[in-house]
Order: C-alpha cells, then structure tokens, then sequence
C-alpha cells in the first residue's frame, strides 16, 4: 500500500485473498441481495443470501451469482445443487425479511432446511424444480445458463430469468414502473453492515447539448 495523491494505493497483488475481499466488500456498496433458494436431487431445500449479485443483461435477462466454495474448496449447497438440477431462484431481500434472511446464512449441515428454520414459507416454482420465498416481495425464477469456475475458490453462475414474481402493490403492470419505497429493499455494506434504499434521489442524464451550453440547461429547467 502506498499513499498517491491524497489516496491510498493497493496493488491487489500483494494482497490476500482475504485483503482484497476486505477492500471490495467495504467500497462497493451498497452491493444488492439475491437470496438464493434451490433444491437438492434429494429434494432438501436450500436458502442462503449471496450479496456478489447483480443483473447483466436484459436481452437476454441473465442475472449473475459469485458463490464462494468452502474452505475445503468443495461445492457450498447453493452450487451444487445448481450444478445438479440446472435451476434456482432468487429473492430480494427486504427490511421486514432481513432476520429471516440471516438466519439462513448460518452454516447449517446439507439436510437441514434453512426455509423451515427461518420459519418462512416455500412456495413451489411455476418454471422451475425449486421454491421460491412466499414472504419475499421479487422472486426470480432462473435457468443455469453459465457456470465460470474463475478459480478454485469461487464460482461465478448466470442464470436466465424465466419468471418474475412481484408482489402487486410493488409494480405497475401497464408501465412496468416498480415502486421502491414499497419495495424497501436492503443493501449490503461491509462487515455486518445493511443499508436501505429510501434514501433515493433523481438525477436525470444530461444530453450532450446540456453539458456544452450549461446555460441553456439553467434556462430550459427555469422554464419548467
């Protein structure tokens, strides 16, 4: 690390594994939640929360997990199962879940149901073998579309969105427009740290017009 015009400058390197992760998850934030529920070939449910989540690509819609195996670098359940049964569904988190939620983050044994333990409920898939979260307010149900195994450690997998479940009062289905503040999704931070999303503001993109003449910018938006 070396101090470089009033910024602290980190070769990635020179760091570990563990470093770098500590970098990452403290400035990219806040980081969206998917949490992940599939099913084994067995039929045990599985539900834990990955915050290395985002969306990619709307054509085609593909979303995108980093999922970490186990120190021992063997499978964690959500990979396998994926890896198995080729499906998996995400759910957003929101404020009124997040106990729920980090109760299926806790390391429980392959057999143990994390839905159950979390006292929530599983509601059968329309497109796909596993469940999604009845309590969650979005559900994605995905297709394994991609596995990238970028190491031994980790996994990154695109999924295909085949289906969309989003609770009524959320979106407007004529517009497609969904409202966050009844969303009230949560963010995560670094550490154990969470963050809402009611702290939004607009911004519109100026057009190259507006940033060459920013006074006819001034102007158009007095005349609004």
């Amino acid at each position: 690390m070396t101090l470089q015009d009033g910024h602290h400058a980190f070769d990635f390197a020179e760091l570990s594994a563990r470093e770098a992760y500590k970098v990452m998850i403290g400035t990219i934030v806040p980081r969206p939640i998917a949490w992940v529920t599939t099913i084994s070939p067995d039929g045990v449910v599985n539900a834990a929360p990955y915050s290395f989540f985002n969306c990619l690509s709307a054509d085609p819609p593909i979303l995108a997990l980093g999922v970490e195996n186990k120190p021992d670098r063997s499978f964690k359940d959500t990979a396998w199962n994926i890896r198995m049964t080729e499906c998996f569904t995400v759910n957003i988190v929101d404020r009124a879940n997040a106990d729920a939620m980090s109760v299926t983050a806790a390391d429980f044994a392959p057999e143990i149901d994390e839905l159950e333990m979390a006292g929530l409920t599983a509601v059968p898939g329309d497109r796909v073998a596993c469940p999604r979260i009845a309590e969650a307010p979005v559900a994605f149900e995905c297709e394994r579309y991609l596995g990238i195994a970028v190491s031994s450690a980790r996994e990154i997998i695109l999924g295909r969105i085949l289906r969309a479940h989003i609770r009524k009062d959320i979106i407007e289905p004529g517009t497609y427009y969904s409202d966050h503040r009844k969303l009230d999704a949560l963010g995560r931070m670094g550490g154990n740290g969470y963050a809402g999303t009611f702290d939004y503001f607009d911004l519109p993109t100026p057009s190259s017009e507006e940033v060459l003449n920013p006074g006819k910018a001034q102007a158009r938006a007095g005349n609004r």
